[in-house]
């Protein structure tokens, strides 16, 4: 099976610094991929490039969907987006003033068809778009556990459901891969196990993950195979427990009580 995402000798330069370095991996379908390494690595670096946010250097970036394989290194982020690529962020970014369901909504409409004509004089058919993408976002609001919290303000909910509504609002854009950046970060033990139970859930619709992750409990528990980086470059590469005694990268990142305790 040909792997959905291929990154090849990938390169990124800020003026003289070199953020990341003839980095080479792929991604299967329907696999969740763990990336992982230090801060300052060029995790979400090498994120913002595949999200067209950051121009690579030098490098392939292949992305392979249900109709074809193309080369997205450079392509703007709502081409990207198009093409079935989605992200959440580190820090999470959204329409704080917004409802939770207008959020998941600004998602989805990447996928609407009426003109500009339409939404003005509200004809019949762009009633009935807006109608489907209503009940979509409450659909995606439903699978990532929010379901009847529609109207309720971004910036009032809870940190953890935040996060899940960022991910709601990817889902909303029907991705065939989503990269999610550090989605448990700041969240306590129980939200990072039902997260761990939404990302498996994800993956079963189909979905292919690739995951930034500091939160070994996360990697080691979702992620079928890891991808380490260090100061911009390929480290190692392998099964989730394989990674977690390779040497190298006990010493570059886990240390030998974050192994052990993983």
């Amino acid at each position: 099976m040909k792997p959905i995402l291929e990154i090849k000798k990938l390169c990124k330069n800020f003026g003289g610094l070199e953020a990341l370095r003839d980095i080479t991996f792929e991604i299967n379908k329907s696999e969740i991929l763990g990336l992982i390494g230090p801060n300052s690595a060029g995790k979400t670096t090498l994120f913002n490039c595949v999200a067209g946010i950051e121009k690579p250097t030098d490098g392939e970036i292949i992305f392979s969907n249900s109709a074809r394989s193309i080369s997205i290194g450079g392509k703007k982020p709502e081409a990207v987006t198009a093409l079935g690529i989605a992200r959440t962020f580190q820090n999470i970014r959204l329409f704080d003033n917004l409802t939770v369901i207008d959020n998941v909504k600004i998602g989805r409409h990447c996928r609407t068809k009426s003109t500009f004509f339409g939404a003005v004089v509200r004809n019949r058919y762009q009633r009935a778009e807006e109608k489907a993408i209503i009940e979509s976002a409450n659909h995606f609001l439903d699978f990532v556990g929010l379901k009847g919290r529609g109207q309720e303000i971004a910036s009032s909910m809870p940190y953890g459901d935040q996060r899940r509504l960022e991910v709601a609002r990817a889902l909303a854009t029907e991705p065939h891969l989503l990269m999610l950046d550090e989605p448990a970060a700041g969240m306590n033990p129980q939200e990072s196990r039902d997260l761990m139970d939404l990302i498996r859930h994800i993956r079963d619709k189909g979905i292919t993950i690739l995951l930034i992750e500091h939160d070994m409990k996360v990697v080691m528990g979702v992620c079928e195979r890891v991808v380490v980086i260090n100061h911009g470059e390929w480290l190692a590469e392998g099964e989730p427990q394989d990674v977690q005694n390779d040497p190298k990268v006990i010493e570059a990142y886990l240390g030998t009580g974050a192994a052990d305790a993983a």
